[in-house]
Formats: C-alpha cells, structure tokens, sequence
C-alpha cells in the first residue's frame, strides 16, 4: 500500500508535468501564431511607399513624450536622434521630471532654450510644472522641455499628455534611439484600421555595444556583454514569438513604455498613467481596452514586428535585478487592479485567455518553479525522487527552450536580418545554450524577490544607472 508522501509526490508529478505541458503550449501555440501574423506583415507592407505619409499635409500630429531622470549622461545625443525623426507634424516633449544632475542644464545649453509662456489644459493630476522651455532657434522648433517637480515616470508622462497638443503621443524613454522611420511606421496601423486604433507598439532592440553617433544607429552588434546578449534573446523572444501572436489574437496586454503610440484622447479619458503603479505601461494598455469594452465601442491595439526602437539593457545583474523586480511588482499590481477581468467573457479575449495567460504563466510561473525546487530537494534528502521522471522532464524543457530561441533566432533573421555578422550568429546560438542554466535561475529569483517586495508595500523604481552608448570593443 502506497504511504501518503508517495501519493502526494504522485499527484504532484502529475499537476507539474500538466503544468509543463500547459505552459510549453501556449509558447508553441503563440510562436505559430506569431509566424503567421509576421509573414503576412511583411507581404502587406512589402511595397510601402511611406514617404506618402511623410510627404502629406494632413498627417496627423504626434507628440513625442519622453521623461528624462537623471539623464545627463545620455540626454544631448538621444534628444538629438529624437529630432531628426522623419514625420511631418511633430512635437517632441521632453520631461524633466526633477533631475538631481545637470540634465536640464544640459538641455539648456546645447539646444539654446529659454523658459516661455505656455498655456495648456490639466485633465490629468501631476506634480507641479516649474517651467517650460523653447528653443531660440527655428531649427530646434518642434522641441519642448517642460521642468517639473520630481513624481516618478508616471507622474512626467501624464504632464507630457497635458501640456501636448498632438491628436497622437508616442511615449518613450529618453535613453532610447528610434530609427528615424519610426513614426511613419506606426502612425500607419491607426491611418488604414476600419476600427479606432488606441494603441500600437513595435519591437523593442538591445542597442548595447552597437555605434550609435550624434543620435544615429551607425552600426549593430550583438552584445560584448554575456548578460546583455541573454536579454537579446528575451526581447527577441517576447516581442517576435509572443506579442506579435497576441496582436494577431486581439490579446494584447502589454506595450513596452520603452516605445509607445497611443490616442491621446483615450489616453487622457480614462485617467492617463497611474501613478500607485510601477508598472504603468502595462496598467494604461488594460486600463485603455476596458475603458473602449465598458463603452461599448470598437477598437483595436495593434502591434508591428520592425525593430524601431533601440534602448541600452542593465549590463550588471545588480542593475538588472531592480529592473525585473520591478516588472513583476508591475504585473501582480496591474493584474489585481483589473481582478474583474479574470475569466469574465464580458472582456473576450482580454478576459478568457490574455488575463488568465498573464496570470498562470507570468505571475505564478516562479513560484511554481521556486516550489518545484524546494520540493524536489526535500525528496532527495528523503532519497525519493523519481530519477527517470526527473530527468525526461528536464530535458524536455531544454531541448523545448533551446528549439524556442533557436525558432527566435531564425525570426529575426528572415525578416530583419539585423546581425550581419555571422560571429554575432553565433554569439547568440551560444548565449541560447547558456541562458537556462546562467540567466534563468536569476530571473526567477528576481521575479520571487518582486513578490515579497509587492508584499511587503514597496513602491519604489530602483535606480537604473546608465552607462552610456559607445562602440564595442575591438
């Protein structure tokens, strides 16, 4: 007769190769999907002209946000690369959200701007506005600075919102560089959609050990950095294999704040950015659908596969951990913010699958992992595992990883071919081979240490010290 420990390790085997099998699917079922919606992306777009768009003059306007903190380092070349974007009606707000370094300063002197009067509307709460800025010269006329008392990302985005006057804003951060069709680009899905478009997002690129000059993206390499070419591989895979199935599917819960267009009118209807949030890119995207869903009123969010935004990764495990900590305090509190959506048919697709797909296999994913560790060890002190059971899944989760990056790679490379070089091939299929067992255990132990800090009440970003964008190494 079997004794309870070995019925529980039973049925826990059976919950956890269940479990497996759920998650592994739904990556499958999402990078078919993906494979799908990207194919015919490119086909569609194959012979775009866009500089129809840029050459219109009933372009619709955009206002391009971007909150700087402590962005002294980066601040000149990335507002510069910000104004030599190709669109023709476009306002670039950059938001001094209270700098302790000489961010503002820098601003000040190198684009010549002196403080004006400005009026504008505030629909939406933030902290108190000090000054705004123009320049004095016309070749710097679409930029604005606005100075503010420091209140968080947040807190700047929903001051860029009130102060813009673009129909369209583009959120981004400061430290990122656009490619200068950008714009063009993603002002697209919102001009051909039969329904209102609210939001669009586009793939998000590592830019560390890339050339970038006076704002341009002169050269792109793979990563010197292991720790960075390990994040390569994430963005690649949760960008290209999961939210481009996810926009395919009307499922979409996530725009990276990194690189955002939205309608600033809905934006601005349902609140603009919360700010007991860490993660606001996420919540305003939810927040954003419900608002259209509650109203009874069609809509779409798109997002398109052209890597057009390239930003610097955390290059150190200390500055990464604070990083993915606080998307998983994000996660959980947007995912309790909206708990009605939770298997609530009233949401669709949002509801049915997007939450309980976020909720199963981002949020508890970890903890189920950390548990499964933990209990496997207890087993061998007690000299009881399944050894055969124990082997078969774990290399069926390797082998499962391996042929998702490798599928991510292949991506990437038919479509955009970014990585001319075929070392940087190479750099990658290696990093693949390494991330289970050299990055994984580190992500899931950030994702655990997100949960006791959401537990425990912390609020606070952590800080993210740039280094600053150079050449690589030769």
């Amino acid at each position: 007769m079997k004794t309870g420990l070995e019925i529980f390790t039973h049925y826990f085997d059976l919950v956890l190769l269940v479990y497996t099998i759920a998650i592994c699917s739904s990556y499958l079922i999402l990078a078919v999907v993906s494979a799908q919606a990207l194919i015919y992306y490119k086909k569609k777009n194959a012979n775009t002209d866009y500089r129809e768009i840029l050459a219109s003059p009933i372009s619709p306007a955009i206002s391009l946000i971007a909150p700087a903190y402590n962005e002294s380092l980066t601040i000149v070349e990335n507002v510069r690369s910000l104004l030599a974007l190709q669109y023709p009606s476009l306002e670039i707000v950059v938001v001094n959200d209270g700098s302790k370094d000489n961010t503002l300063e820098k601003l000040i002197e190198n684009f010549d701007l002196e403080a004006v009067p400005y009026a504008f509307d505030a629909p939406i709460h933030h902290q108190e506005i000090r000054s705004i800025y123009k320049s004095k010269q016309e070749i710097y006329g679409r930029l604005l600075v606005i100075d503010k008392k420091n209140g968080g990302k947040a807190d700047a985005l929903n001051a860029g919102l009130n102060v813009s006057r673009g129909k369209f804003a583009a959120c981004i951060d400061v430290d990122c560089v656009l490619s200068q069709d950008a714009l063009l680009k993603m002002i697209k899905p919102f001009l051909e959609s039969k329904n209102r478009t609210i939001a669009v997002g586009g793939v998000i690129r590592i830019a560390n050990s890339c050339v970038i000059e006076d704002g341009y993206l002169k050269a792109i390499h793979v990563p010197d950095s292991l720790i960075a070419r390990f994040q390569v591989m994430e963005y690649t895979r949760a960008f290209l294999m999961g939210r481009m199935g996810w926009s395919k599917a009307d499922g979409l819960l996530l725009i990276s704040g990194a690189f955002g267009l939205f309608d600033r009118e809905i934006a601005i209807g349902c609140g603009g950015y919360d700010h007991n949030t860490v993660g606001e890119d996420m919540e305003l995207i939810v927040r954003m659908r419900r608002f259209m869903i509650e109203k009874g009123e069609q809509y779409e969010v798109n997002f398109i596969p052209d890597p057009l935004c390239w930003t610097e990764a955390p290059s150190t495990h200390k500055i990464l951990s604070r990083q993915r900590n606080r998307w998983m305090r994000g996660t959980i509190e947007t995912l309790l913010m909206h708990k009605k959506m939770f298997f609530n048919p009233k949401y669709g697709v949002l509801g049915m699958f997007s939450y309980p797909y976020w909720f199963f296999f981002e949020w508890m994913a970890p903890i189920i992992e950390t548990f499964g560790i933990v209990y496997f060890m207890l087993l061998a002190l007690l000299n009881l595992p399944n050894w055969p059971f124990f082997f078969a899944l774990m290399g069926s989760v390797y082998a499962f990883a391996m042929m998702m990056s490798m599928a991510a790679i292949l991506f990437d490379e038919l479509s955009y071919h970014q990585y001319k070089r075929f070392k940087d091939i190479l750099k990658l299929i290696t990093a693949a081979m390494l991330e289970p067992f050299f990055h994984h255990p580190f992500v899931v132990w950030w994702a655990i240490q997100g949960n006791i800090d959401f537990i425990k009440g912390k609020k606070s970003w952590g800080e993210m010290t740039r280094t600053g964008f150079s050449a690589p190494k030769k």
